[in-house]
């Protein structure tokens, strides 16, 4: 599988800047919203945006139920802020109504950097990725407060996990996506091809 196939869940976020980030890495990027395009990827992007809205959306789209069985029957995932609380399998805060995907066995907390005027950048040293620290974009972002044994901290920031990897599953409280630096996105799209 050299150009693997791997949406972007096209329901709220940034999906263009997604979509972008994988070409560049070598995959084929398609946007999703409907639970039968989930079959024809490989891999699957959760975009930054609003947790709530992702997760109501999802429901609304009757996608949820989808994603949880392709999740957890073993399909690469990777989130990004937002997708990083989708892939939780506890919010420490949830907002009423508000559902995970699950997956990673962490617990994280929503806006936990500060609100959007509190955004920032900053270095971040993640493992399993070359060529020195990435640059982390930090909106209203998350961070994760605890990790099950099976959940593996890549990379931490102020003293809190902000990537985590659990099998095919990644995470990022912060947004490579609007960097120009591709590495994570390359790094995920490495783990859909050897999924397969």
């Amino acid at each position: 599988m050299t150009d693997p196939t791997i949406g972007v869940l096209a329901l709220q976020g940034d999906v263009r800047e997604h979509l972008a980030a994988l070409r560049a890495a070598g995959a084929e990027p398609v946007r999703v919203r409907r639970p039968e395009e989930l079959d024809d990827v490989a891999g699957l992007v959760i975009p930054g945006g609003e947790s709530t809205t992702i997760s109501k959306l999802a429901v609304t789209f009757g996608i949820m139920d989808r994603l949880r069985e392709r999740v957890s029957a073993g399909m690469p995932a990777y989130g990004s802020c937002a997708g990083m609380i989708m892939l939780a399998d506890k919010i420490l805060d949830p907002r009423s109504g508000q559902e995970t995907i699950g997956g990673i066995d962490m617990i994280v907390r929503r806006n936990a950097f500060g609100r959007q005027n509190e955004s920032f950048e900053a270095a971040v040293e993640m493992a399993a990725v070359e060529g020195g620290p990435v640059e982390g974009v930090f909106i209203r972002a998350p961070w994760v407060e605890s990790t099950g044994a099976a959940a593996q901290t890549l990379a931490t920031f102020d003293g809190h996990p902000v990537a985590v990897r659990q099998g095919n599953l990644l995470a990022t409280a912060f947004h490579p996506e609007l960097t120009g630096d591709h590495r994570v996105h390359a790094l995920f799209t490495q783990m859909v091809r050897s999924a397969h």
